[in-house]
């Protein structure tokens, strides 16, 4: 296919109306039409009790796995976590450290990679550092899955090693004493989507079975589970949307770890409301910038402590560091046009060598939203004459599939890479770079059509004047956890802008008429929307999600703007 042209403005495509008749009739109706074009069928569909978890029949390994731990436990051997540098490795490890504590484990340790001198995953120099601490045991988690050698390495060393993966396999399988991973060959667990974190709640659940500890409150351990999920971006089916309910009640009710409550705190937000975007937009960065700038090690702290005054001086120093990252990140965006390495690609390569590794993902991400193109964002890695890769995908395309055919197609560019459809990471050397981003750019051509080029909002319709309600926008925060896959509300109409001012240098701030009830006035923001601000007097097109905006104890409808055209 050729290339089509980067648009600029994207369509707004409305979904499908679907009339569900076997919802509970007391859900709100904007609610109810929501929740019909997203495949909630049934009152079970909506119901995120604990009881709907999934249960853990068909995840394969798992009963191995449990044994094994089990075993260890009993025999006080020392057992330590290998964690992963981003969110979910960070909460997979605390969680696993807290739960195997209170499972009667006399000695839980874990190692986290640096991910500029170790790289992902289980590499021999993380499991030296474990056995440096004395490990017995290994527990990988968020990783694993594609560590053969590493794998192999830390078994000739003596070290028994249990995987906890949610990362789709490579050809081969690491000969691990269990392997827990719903999307390793054979397993039949119904969700093929939980993140890493999930997999270690699932772990921790069979252990105790084995224990015999019913009683032991592991459920207490969900408010890790909901933000690994989340700043994962893993999609949002119902077993994960149970697991991230779960987590935000115990969060919103005050029972969050002390790490947790102090990134919040710091942040400025308030436990009571936070929601999925709370813990995506606000509470992940935070945590993940350790990671990104220097090591996790302090991220995965923060999460362990109990002692607040503690947990608020690691969250301060995470917050500062997020603020560092925005910087670093910001420069990098601004750079990012004029590292492309094909400019008129379809799978876009970016490359700068003054760029820091730990942001490159970010980078990826803006310029896939600005562009609505694949991209792999790349920077120099620690050893020299290598860089890394990390990729971020737009819908039509699975970025690890395409990162294989561009292997297929050139042998031996690629040193190594893993993902999910989203995302992926790869590495390879410098001197391969320009090549590399042809074959990629090639197999994005063969598997994305011009259709898939065009960026597009999906809508839910259009909200009547009479809908435009705080208890409508109650209900659709209620409504939640929405996430990937799961997609909070968008909504498109009409309006007239009534008044428009800039608002914190880069926001515009609008008060608009409906269309259909012109003297109606509602206040709208688009956030770093101030240069494309419309004025007093023109009439506009929205794509608009449905807020309540909180402010000094008080709440107002407010829509939040994700599109604005003028007519």
């Amino acid at each position: 296919m050729s290339a089509a042209p980067e648009s600029a403005l994207p369509r707004i495509l409305r979904r499908a109306a679907v009339s569900v008749p076997r919802l509970p009739d007391d859900l709100h109706p904007v609610v109810r039409r929501v929740y019909a074009t997203r495949g909630v069928h049934s009152a079970q569909d909506c119901d995120y009790g604990l009881q709907r978890l999934l249960p853990p029949d068909g995840l394969l390994g798992l009963d191995t796995a449990a044994d094994v731990v089990a075993k260890a436990i009993a025999d006080g051997r020392r057992i330590c976590i290998a964690g992963d540098y981003d969110c979910d490795g960070a909460t997979s490890t605390a969680l696993l450290v807290r739960g195997l504590r209170a499972l009667g484990a006399a000695q839980v340790d874990h190692v986290i990679p640096d991910r500029f001198t170790m790289g992902y995953g289980l590499s021999e120099a993380l499991v030296d550092a474990a056995r440096a601490r004395g490990a017995e045991l290994l527990i990988t988690v968020d990783s694993g899955i594609a560590n053969v050698s590493g794998v192999a390495y830390a078994q000739a060393c003596g070290l028994q090693v249990v995987i906890t993966d949610h990362h789709l396999p490579g050809e081969v399988l690491p000969q691990a004493d269990a392997i827990v991973n719903p999307n390793q060959p054979g397993d039949c667990f119904p969700s093929k989507a939980m993140a890493g974190v999930g997999v270690a709640f699932y772990l921790l659940a069979a252990l105790r079975a084995r224990i015999g500890r019913d009683r032991l409150a592991i459920a207490d351990l969900l408010d890790l589970v909901a933000l690994g999920t989340v700043a994962d971006v893993v999609p949002l089916d119902h077993n994960n949307r149970v697991l991230v309910a779960q987590g935000l009640a115990r969060i919103r009710a005050g029972r969050a770890c002390a790490g947790i409550s102090a990134l919040l705190e710091v942040a400025g937000r308030d436990a009571a409301t936070a929601d999925a975007a709370t813990l995506g937009f606000v509470v992940g960065p935070r945590l993940n910038a350790a990671g990104r700038l220097e090591n996790m090690g302090q991220g995965v702290e923060c999460l362990l402590s109990d002692n607040p005054a503690q947990a608020r001086s690691i969250a301060a120093t995470l917050d500062q560091l997020n603020r560092a990252r925005r910087d670093i990140e910001t420069d990098m965006v601004e750079g990012a046009d004029a590292a492309r390495l094909i400019p008129d690609a379809v799978g876009l390569c970016l490359y700068d060598p003054s760029w820091h590794e730990g942001v490159v993902g970010l980078v990826a991400s803006r310029a896939k939203q600005q562009a609505h193109r694949p991209v792999i964002a790349f920077a120099p890695s620690n050893d020299a004459g290598w860089v890394k890769g990390s990729a971020r995908s737009i819908p039509g395309l699975h970025i690890r599939d395409a990162i294989a055919a561009a292997d297929r197609a050139e042998p031996g560019l690629i040193d190594r890479f893993g993902g999910h459809a989203m995302a992926a990471g790869l590495s390879l050397r410098e001197s391969a770079l320009q090549a590399f981003a042809e074959a990629f750019d090639a197999a994005c051509r063969r598997l994305l059509s011009d259709a898939d080029l065009q960026a597009s909002i999906d809508s839910d319709g259009a909200l009547a004047p009479a809908e435009l309600t705080l208890e409508t926008a109650r209900a659709l925060e209620a409504a939640g956890p929405w996430g990937q896959g799961f997609p909070e509300p968008v909504f498109d109409g009409a309006f007239r802008v009534a008044e428009a001012r800039i608002v914190g240098e880069c926001h515009a701030r609008y008060t608009l008429a409906p269309s259909e009830d012109p003297q109606r006035r509602l206040v709208a923001i688009d956030f770093g929307g101030a240069e494309r601000m419309a004025t007093p007097g023109q009439a506009v097109e929205t794509a608009y999600q449905l807020g309540v905006n909180r402010w000094r104890g008080e709440e107002q409808v407010q829509l939040i703007l994700r599109h604005l055209a003028v007519r």
